[in-house]
């Protein structure tokens, strides 16, 4: 399982590739966009995925290939 992320670190958004930084100081709508690519491109690869979003109050949103939600 690969897992990408989506966080606000040091007050710009940062996504995260397995707990390791790969891109900061992104709008929040392009890290969701760029965890999105690479959870797609994982996907493509027949990799299990879990995409984790920070929202702007903090609240996480969760999601796992096969478009299981909690």
């Amino acid at each position: 399982m690969v897992q990408f992320a989506v966080a606000r670190k040091d007050g710009d958004w940062t996504v995260f590739s397995d707990g390791t930084p790969v891109a900061n100081a992104l709008s929040r709508s392009a890290a969701v966009q760029m965890a999105k690519d690479l959870a797609f491109k994982a996907e493509e690869r027949g990799e299990t995925v879990e995409l984790l979003i920070q929202g702007y109050y903090g609240e996480l949103s969760r999601r796992l290939t096969g478009g299981t939600e909690a």
